[in-house]
């Protein structure tokens, strides 16, 4: 890592309100200065939003003119309030509350339940869809565990936009909300799980808003007394607020107008939980007085992603379009981005794990590569595909860093290795705080090299990896540190969810990858009926899916990839066609409203220059059945169908990637992963085509393990049978 890059995870506080201003462009200044008043922040997609409203917060607060206890900044998820608490305290404002609507309505109900109600809060539902199931069995209508989940989030919506039972169905059908089930049904689970509710005397996180809200509105007196504890707001990602949260705030505010909105109408992608960008669109009609500030200088991206981000929303329809942003590139020029089309999903996969491990290889951290997709069931291709090419990689959607078990025990282990201090033989050979760190973390599970696999004991390793990087990044930029200080150091981004990064590349669905970046971002899976998905039928439905797209292509800051796939599986029929938003924007493609001949000028046909080869449908070997799954491809057979697995060869075979792995200084899984070996393990081939055969047998790992594998497969000791052949 370079000293820039220690500089910014370990900056500076700045020495004076003044100098929080500096290296703010002018339209972030004007921001971070506009501190009386309404203020509109129009933010495009990496134009630094974050830095211009904590820096005004910070501003504001150094400069003696807003009391940090007086700010409330409210966000959508703990990640970016914690991220918004981590620069607050860099910039010397830690005192200011910033939290989600829900953990800020929690704490006021929590304090105010007393007074306004009586008694105790009823307790928190933390998982409603059991008492949805009960709610649906006693009203005779069966859900299997897909519909759940969907009735479940139809509640979660009917709540947030303030509909109360009896008006569910008639609020789907003005909304053109393709309910999963009959609304009327719908309906009624819904009555009934409101009763089961009350009845048990618990509420659940929609509750929270919905009973804070109540009570401001019935007493005055406590929404008074907040109003006083509360005189300035700022909320960002404004686009993304419900009605249900716009008056929540609106009780906070009261008859003041000191309130600070920021978002981006083209990164609305979240309506079908009941987010709306109406209230920033018509900010400026509900405050005409307001300040307006846009931001377009984008700093995230080179200007060929800018360019395609531009020509996405160039081509959008409807309200939020008449107000899209066109971006300025601010960085050097970069690589054109990549249009590649394959036959079939496994190919796609193996093509941008190949890409992935280029980049690798040229430079570019694991942690600064993304794959993104539009549904998390795309994920297990790509899981496979990067494990055979030894790539490591995560899943986002994990639990928060500083919440993990192994991180909480190894925080308790640090800290009682700092108060033992010398007197810990644990720590007689560890001369300085990383390898005082890496000493102690190595009774917590931590090792020089990373266990084989992608399941839960790699996953606590990477978590304890975290911390011994950021041991070593604290200890270059503050060398006299001790244990003691990198322990009061995690505390304090505990309290602020300010989390390292754990190394590998991120898989993730594109509504989660929102408000992330990476250097390299591969969009896979971009065809008709996935972008935009199948149940997209509106116009404005169709125009959320464009913007979802254009979230995506904004991830990217240097290296970004396009890809689909003409099939599902291999040999299946080349029916499918590329994304209609990327007409008239990838190479030979027409323009929306034209047509063209011929196809594909300029776009790369995947599968490496020819390498690899159309293979027809791969069949079970047990019923003839045709296979889709990745997993059971894999093994040439449905997970149904009996084994015939010689279970010892399987075990020799476990025992040579080992041996393979530790030589190689690499996971086992690069080797070989475990069902590349049940395979192996069941067809016991006896000749290298049969081997070849077998999937993730490639002709690199041919190469190199083929001749091992068939002697262990023939029953030999590694060695024998030189002679003969």
């Amino acid at each position: 890592m370079t000293a820039a890059t220690h500089s910014t995870l370990f900056p500076q506080v700045p020495e004076s309100a003044d100098a929080v201003l500096a290296g703010l462009d002018p339209e972030q200044r004007e921001v971070a200065t506009a501190l009386t008043g309404p203020v509109c922040v129009l933010a495009g997609a990496g134009t630094g939003k974050t830095r211009a409203i904590t820096h005004r917060i910070a501003y504001g607060v150094r400069a003696g003119i807003l009391q940090p206890s007086s700010v409330l900044a409210v966000t959508f998820t703990n990640r970016a309030a914690g991220e918004m608490r981590g620069r607050l305290r860099q910039l010397g404002a830690g005192g200011v509350q910033a939290r989600t609507f829900h953990s800020a309505a929690l704490r006021q109900l929590q304090y105010f339940w007393p007074k306004a109600v009586g008694g105790e809060l009823p307790r928190l539902l933390e998982r409603k869809i059991q008492l949805v199931a009960e709610a649906g069995a006693r009203c005779r209508i069966r859900l299997d565990r897909n519909e759940l989940r969907d009735v479940t989030s139809e509640i979660e919506w009917a709540k947030v936009t303030q509909t109360v039972p009896a008006d569910y169905p008639a609020a789907v059908a003005k909304s053109l909300r393709d309910a999963p089930r009959d609304p009327s049904e719908i309906g009624q689970i819904y009555a009934l799980y409101e009763q089961l509710k009350r009845d048990r005397s618990v509420i659940d996180f929609e509750d929270v808003l919905l009973l804070t809200v109540g009570i401001l509105q019935d007493r005055h007196d406590i929404a008074d007394q907040i109003r006083r504890q509360y005189q300035h707001f700022v909320v960002d990602e404004y686009q993304d607020v419900s009605p249900l949260q716009q008056r929540l705030l609106e009780l906070w505010l009261g008859d003041r107008d000191s309130l600070c909105v920021v978002g981006d109408a083209s990164q609305t992608i979240y309506s079908f939980t009941g987010a709306t960008p109406d209230h920033l669109l018509s900010f400026r009609a509900r405050h005409p007085q307001a300040t307006v500030v846009k931001l377009v200088r984008d700093y995230r991206s080179t200007p060929q992603v800018v360019h395609l981000a531009n020509g996405l929303l160039g081509q959008a329809r409807g309200r939020a379009a008449e107000h899209r942003l066109e971006l300025i590139s601010q960085r050097d020029p970069g690589p054109e981005p990549a249009y590649t089309e394959y036959g079939d999903e496994p190919a796609e996969a193996e093509g941008t794990a190949r890409r992935i491990r280029d980049l690798i290889a040229a430079g570019v951290p694991a942690g600064e590569i993304a794959v993104l997709y539009r549904v998390n069931a795309q994920s297990e291709v790509y899981e496979q595909a990067l494990a055979d090419a030894g790539v490591p990689y995560q899943l986002r959607g994990a639990e928060r860093f500083f919440e993990r078990a192994e991180v909480r025990e190894a925080g308790v282990a640090l800290r009682g290795a700092a108060r033992a201090g010398g007197n810990d033989a644990l720590l007689d050979d560890a001369d300085d705080l990383p390898s005082q760190v890496r000493a102690v973390l190595s009774t917590k599970g931590w090792t020089t090299e990373p266990p084989a696999g992608s399941g839960a004991v790699r996953d606590r390793w990477e978590s304890l990896a975290s911390l011994v990087r950021l041991a070593e990044d604290f200890a270059r930029v503050k060398p006299e540190a001790g244990l003691a200080d990198l322990v009061t150091e995690l505390d304090e981004r505990a309290a602020a969810q300010h989390a390292p990064t754990v190394q590998g590349v991120t898989l993730a669905s594109l509504h989660s990858a929102k408000g992330l970046e990476w250097d390299a971002v591969f969009l896979v899976g971009l065809t008709e009926g996935m972008m935009p998905i199948t149940y997209a039928k509106t116009d404005e439905q169709v125009e959320e899916e464009r913007r979802l797209l254009y979230v995506g292509v904004t991830r990217a800051r240097l290296h970004l990839s396009l890809s689909w796939a003409l099939s599902r599986s291999p040999g299946g029929r080349a029916s499918r066609r590329p994304t209609r938003f990327l007409n008239g924007l990838r190479p030979g493609s027409a323009a929306p409203g034209t047509r063209t001949a011929g196809g594909g000028g300029g776009i790369e046909r995947g599968g490496a220059g020819g390498r690899r080869k159309r293979r027809g449908p791969v069949l079970c070997r047990v019923c003839g059945k045709t296979l889709t799954d990745a997993g059971e491809m894999k093994l040439m057979r449905c997970e149904d169908c009996p084994s015939d697995m010689d279970e010892a060869l399987y075990e020799r075979l476990r025992e040579w990637r080992s041996e393979q792995a530790r030589e190689l200084g690499q996971p086992a899984y690069c080797v070989f992963t475990d069902k590349t070996l049940m395979a192996i393990a069941e067809t016991v081939p006896d000749s290298e085509g049969e081997l070849a055969g077998i999937s993730g047998v490639g002709g690199r790992k041919l190469e190199r393990f083929g001749a091992d594998v068939l002697a262990i497969c023939a029953g030999q000791e590694l060695g024998e049978g030189d002679e003969d052949d």
